[in-house]
C-alpha cells in the first residue's frame, strides 16, 4: 500500500497535512507551489547524466588524439612513406652518378673550362630552340641600344647643370615667344594701316587730276621761273 504523502493535503489527515490545508486556505501557499514540490528528482538520474558527458568527452578527446596522429602522419608523409622514400632514393641515385661521372671527367673538365669558349657551338635542346630565338632579339635590341644607355649613363653626373641649362634656354625661349607674338601683333597693324593707305592713294590721285583739269593749284606749291 502506497504511504500517505504528508504535503498532500487530500490524503490522510496528519499534522502536517492539516497546516498546509490551513496555508492552502488562507493563501500563502497555492496549489501549484506544492505540486511542484512534489515532483522530486531522483539523485541517480543527474548521476546518469554526468557519466554520459565524460563518456562523450573520452571519445571527443580520442577522436582529438586520433586527428592529431593522421596530421602527423600527414606531414611526416614524405620522409616515411615508402613510395616517397623510393623517389627520394631514386634522386640521390642520379645525383651521386652525375657526382661520379664529373670526378671521372676532372681532367678533361679543368682544361675545357681553361679554354676560352669562343667560336664553339654549344648543343641546345630542341625544346628550347624558341626561347633563343627570342632570347636573340632580346640581345641584338640590347646591343643597338647600349651606346645610347652608356651615354644616359655618363650624363647622370651631370644631370643637374644640364637641368639648369634646360632652365635658361627654356627661360629665353619664353621671351622669344613674346617677343614674337608683339612682332606678328605690330606686323598686322602695319599691314591694316597700308591696307587704309592703299585704299585712299586713288582718291588723293583722282582730286589731283580733277584740280590739274580744271586749273586750279595747290597755292603753297611755289614753281621757279
Amino acid at each position: 500500500m502506497e504511504p500517505a504523502n504528508p504535503w498532500d493535503p487530500a490524503s490522510a489527515p496528519n499534522a502536517a497535512g492539516l497546516v498546509l490545508g490551513h496555508l492552502v486556505a488562507s493563501g500563502f501557499v497555492t496549489q501549484e507551489m506544492l505540486s511542484i514540490s512534489k515532483k522530486s528528482a531522483s539523485c541517480f538520474v543527474n548521476f546518469f547524466k554526468l557519466q554520459q558527458i565524460t563518456n562523450i568527452q573520452a571519445e571527443i578527446n580520442q577522436k582529438n588524439l586520433e586527428i592529431e596522429l593522421l596530421r602527423l602522419e600527414k606531414d611526416a608523409a614524405d620522409v616515411v612513406h615508402p613510395s616517397f622514400l623510393d623517389e627520394k632514393c631514386h634522386t640521390l641515385q642520379n645525383m651521386n652518378n652525375h657526382l661520379e661521372a664529373v670526378l671521372k671527367e676532372k681532367r678533361s673538365l679543368r682544361q675545357r673550362l681553361l679554354k676560352p669558349m669562343c667560336q664553339e657551338n654549344l648543343p641546345i635542346e630542341f625544346v628550347y630552340h624558341r626561347y633563343m630565338v627570342h632570347l636573340l632579339e632580346l640581345a641584338v635590341t640590347f646591343i643597338e641600344r647600349l651606346e645610347t644607355h652608356l651615354e644616359t649613363i655618363r650624363n647622370i653626373p651631370h644631370l643637374d647643370a644640364n637641368l639648369k641649362k634646360m632652365s635658361k634656354a627654356l627661360a629665353k625661349m619664353n621671351i622669344l615667344v613674346t617677343e614674337t607674338e608683339e612682332l606678328v601683333e605690330n606686323i598686322l597693324k602695319w599691314r591694316e594701316q597700308q591696307k587704309e593707305i592703299s585704299s585712299c592713294i586713288p582718291k588723293i590721285l583722282a582730286e589731283e587730276n580733277y584740280l590739274h583739269k580744271y586749273g586750279f593749284t595747290d597755292p603753297c606749291v611755289h614753281h621757279t621761273p
